[in-house]
């Protein structure tokens, strides 16, 4: 989706529309999205609000409404299951879908993505980006290609060229750290990229260099997971004041723990780790679990753990974000059976 958060904010109050938007920031937040109008002016998502308020003064900052971009999300989400099963979700606003076998019969991935974001702005009144070619890196880096609101395929027959061509940092998987690193190398694009061996790579990178190594060569063996297997579920909220005092962090508290008894509630899934997470004002986060021999699975536990964790440390600065995540969870594995099948593409797009 094309700045989903900020998007939906625009759609829903058409006076937004047009002007430079941040959902999430103000003076002692983070921008969780900005719309394109305040990305001329360098607003990004993640960065601080009072950083973005600098870089633009006119800046519209408005509350994040989560349960909103929820709901649309799922709408998005059976649009996609209308084409195939094999969808796997990376967050409220993209995901990656294996078309090789559709339940519409289309021959073309090209015609697929133009429906999928024919309906969803039909239905939604959003626009939505899509990359199409033969694997998930791939597609990924084509889906940023033509935002917002258009498309772009890879063919395999361009994707060599294709990858020597592209900047380092429009490779999805390279930071912004990483990035600068690869320059100081004279690593610039794709092509320099491909120069280096495996071994340097390694050296230089570690792991990381064996898929650097693949990526630049069109490789990408990682498979759409329909049913990941799920290994920690949680609840997080960044407040729009920082929390100042005990009585309303625990307040705060006892919200998110039944916010997670509700998420768990239709899943079947308990858990027998409990970690509390806590963002302060200037940004740093702290966290503690604790694991136990049974299986916690309702608010009250939640929040009577919760508790005994915020105590171990002493409330010595504002409170900005709080989150209560489960893991070690009664979940178990199942093995899928996958085939790599061929699909027709269109010309180069």
């Amino acid at each position: 989706m094309d700045a989903f958060y900020a998007s939906v904010e625009q759609h829903d109050f058409p006076e937004l529309k047009g002007k430079p938007l941040a959902v999430g920031g103000g003076m002692y937040g983070v921008v969780a999205a900005a719309s394109y109008e305040a990305r001329k002016f360098g607003v990004r998502s993640a960065m601080p609000g009072r950083l973005a308020l600098e870089k633009c003064p006119h800046l519209i900052v408005v509350k994040p409404r989560f349960h909103r971009y929820k709901e649309i999300s799922q709408q998005i989400r059976a649009i996609f299951y209308e084409f195939t099963d094999l969808v796997e979700p990376l967050s409220l606003d993209e995901a990656y879908l294996d078309v090789t076998e559709n339940k519409k019969h289309m021959e073309s991935a090209n015609d697929i993505a133009r429906e999928i974001r024919k309906r969803i702005f039909e239905e939604t009144g959003l626009t939505a980006s899509a990359g199409i070619s033969i694997n998930k890196f791939l597609a990924k880096v084509a889906s940023d290609y033509n935002k917002p609101n258009g498309q772009k395929t890879i063919h395999p027959t361009q994707i060599l060229e294709f990858m020597e061509e592209l900047p380092i940092e429009k490779f999805h998987g390279i930071g912004k750290v990483t990035a600068n690193k690869m320059h100081e190398l004279h690593i610039f694009k794709g092509a320099h990229l491909k120069e280096k061996s495996l071994e340097e790579l390694i050296r230089l990178f570690g792991k990381s260099g064996n898929y650097y190594h693949n990526v630049v060569r069109g490789i990408h063996n990682s498979e759409v997971k329909p049913h990941r297997i799920q290994k920690s579920v949680g609840v997080e909220e960044t407040f729009w004041e920082n929390l100042l005092d005990e009585e309303a962090v625990f307040k705060q508290l006892k919200i998110i723990s039944e916010d997670l008894e509700t998420r768990l509630s239709n899943k079947e899934i308990k858990g027998k780790s409990l970690t509390l997470k806590i963002k302060y004002k200037d940004f740093t986060v702290y966290t503690r679990s604790k694991t136990q021999e049974i299986y916690y699975d309702n608010a009250k536990d939640f929040y009577k753990t919760a508790k005994k964790l915020w105590e171990l440390r002493p409330f010595d600065k504002p409170v900005r974000l709080l989150g209560l995540s489960l893991s070690n969870l009664n979940t178990q594995e199942k093995k899928q059976i996958s085939v790599q099948l061929k699909i027709p593409f269109e010309e180069f797009e």
